[in-house]
């Protein structure tokens, strides 16, 4: 691997989706196939070690009970895959597994030897202990190879006090310490083990047997080769440390950053107000390296356009309150005109419900008050049919940007004219989910008939112009928290509760500059996370490129072609 071009590509790939983690396990990929530092023909051969080995273990047999004979042949594609003085061996060929003590519960005190238990080498702080006195063999000393076999599973060098191991944990002595390097092993066994856990079978995630364990089979150079190996590893490795850190430490300068930009534009200082909101928007690209920054960023978008903070106010508007009245005058008639059962008259929003200031020629208003009608869809599940009329619920609501049709369920046109007496959605309708994913607004912008499910309630807009900036009301975190407050477990949303929802809403003109701000602002968030995609595209296959070269340093023309 040529470590000096990977550093001068390094700033290209590093941002590759686990840029470092697929590198360390390229690194280790070469160094089990002899790939990672060059041969020595002077190299004593890896036959000559095995033998000794196997002399070595024959002898340790006789002191203790002889492990099972693992006779399986190998392969001569096996051997064929393998470098000049290589050998290919059965783990058991090279280690002894030795099992760990399982222990009963009132065996384990709170003070004595340690027990090391498979969650104290991943995860868990809390430690048993144990009085009894065993066999040498059942204790772990620093320096040990050992390795879990559970469901979290993999190999260890222990470096901590003498502890016993419990039964889901092997201790892998070697049977000679002067033929094998117990590094090389260590890695090989990484290597392995991620390579099972991607594969996926034979384990399953659940545990590895011991005989699996014996029979996996090791490639094994010669024991200079070997020392070679470990120090190449060990040296890589370390540079793929600095690498993460680097990453790392970028990430967090990134992260900080865009966390301060969008407090200061979410808690915004009236006299800094404007220039923070353009610092922000012409950092846009600088501050939204990731995904969920853009999201960061669309959220911040909405918060700051129910504001009124998004774009300037006109003194020439004609006030919210005259448009309030101009859509209850609107309102009346059309409640005569289609017969519409009069909703019960609601109290004026009062201060403790206006969760922010609004700007001057604002004034908030109540849902029911600029709806003709608020009501649920069909609340039995229907009769479904192979085609016919679309039957929207949450999902169709919450899959993308508006309302999608792509996986609908069909229901008879009988069946909708009876459903659209009690709620009939039209163009220019806002329809709000109330069940599972709470509080998503979709305007409705198709002449196409459907019906919905209860899952989804119907606001008919009295005024379908003013729709697009409720939409985004509801759809902001200022809005929606109170629907949903943060924390709260809150599954359902009731008719009565929308109902009295306390809205902002700005004078028409202005919605209309807000809404088309929005779009901009959107759509620049589109093409920043297109850009993402190809950038991570890019990223990926200089990575590619880079590994494929690590393999065939000779020809550069995969890499080339990725720049």
């Amino acid at each position: 691997m040529n470590e000096q071009r990977l550093l001068r590509h390094y700033q290209q790939i590093a941002d590759a989706p686990g840029a470092v983690a697929r590198l360390r396990r390229f690194i280790l990929d070469l160094a089990v196939r002899g790939k990672l530092v060059a041969q020595d023909e002077k190299d004593e051969p890896a036959l000559e070690l095995l033998k000794r080995i196997a002399i070595e273990k024959a002898r340790l047999d006789r002191k203790r009970s002889p492990e099972r004979e693992l006779n399986t042949p190998f392969e001569d594609a096996e051997r064929s895959q393998l470098p000049r003085n290589w050998a290919l061996a059965r783990l058991a060929d090279l280690v002894t597994v030795l099992n760990g003590r399982a222990y009963k519960q009132h065996e384990l005190l709170n003070a004595g030897t340690p027990v090391l238990r498979v969650g104290n080498l991943f995860t868990s702080d809390k430690w048993y202990y144990s009085d009894l006195s065993l066999d040498e063999d059942k204790y772990c000393n620093k320096g040990d190879l050992i390795f879990a076999w559970s469901a979290s599973f993999g190999p260890f060098i222990w470096d901590g006090e003498k502890v016993i191991y419990h039964y889901h944990i092997w201790k892998l002595p070697l049977h000679s310490d002067a033929d094998l390097d117990k590094g090389y092993l260590y890695n090989f066994l990484i290597h392995k083990t991620r390579e099972i856990k991607e594969a996926g079978h034979g384990i399953s995630m659940v545990h590895m047997t011991k005989e699996k364990m014996q029979k996996l089979l090791v490639p094994v150079p010669p024991l200079a080769e070997q020392r070679r190996i470990v120090t190449k590893i060990d040296e890589l490795m370390a540079l793929c440390d600095q690498l993460e850190e680097s990453r790392v430490s970028r990430e967090t300068v990134r992260d900080r950053l865009t966390v301060a930009t969008l407090a200061r534009l979410n808690a915004p200082d009236p006299d800094s107000f404007r220039e923070d909101v353009v610092f922000a928007l012409e950092s846009l690209p600088a501050l939204t390296a990731r995904g969920d920054q853009i999201t960061r960023m669309r959220k911040t978008i909405l918060n700051l356009a129910v504001r009124g903070k998004l774009t300037p106010q006109d003194a020439g508007d004609e006030p919210a309150a005259g448009l309030l009245e101009r859509i209850a005058k609107e309102k009346s008639k059309l409640l005569k005109q289609r017969g519409i059962k009069v909703d019960r008259v609601l109290p004026d929003v009062d201060e403790s419900e206006r969760y922010f200031s609004t700007p001057s020629g604002w004034c908030w208003a109540r849902a029911q008050d600029l709806s003709l009608k608020i009501s649920d869809g069909v609340h039995k599940k229907p009769n479904y049919v192979g085609s016919g009329v679309p039957f929207v619920t949450v999902k169709n609501l919450t899959e993308g940007p508006g309302i999608s049709f792509r996986e609908t369920k069909f229901i008879t046109e009988r069946d909708h004219a009876e459903f659209i007496k009690r709620t009939h959605p039209e163009k220019g309708d806002l329809l709000i989910t109330k069940d599972g994913t709470i509080g998503v607004a979709r305007i409705v912008e198709t002449d196409r008939i459907f019906s919905i499910f209860v899952s989804v309630a119907l606001m008919k807009m009295v005024l379908p112009a003013i729709a697009p900036f409720l939409a985004l009301c509801i759809n902001s975190d200022v809005v929606r928290d109170t629907i949903v407050p943060k924390g709260a477990a809150l599954k359902h949303l009731h008719l009565v509760d929308l109902r009295k929802l306390a809205l902002p809403l700005p004078p028409l003109a202005e919605q209309q500059r807000i809404v088309a701000k929005v779009d901009v602002l959107m759509a620049l968030c589109d093409r920043l996370e297109a850009g993402l995609v190809a950038g991570d595209d890019l990223r990926r296959r200089i990575l590619d490129a880079l590994l494929a070269e690590g393999v065939t340093p000779s020809d550069s023309r995969e890499l080339e072609a990725a720049e």
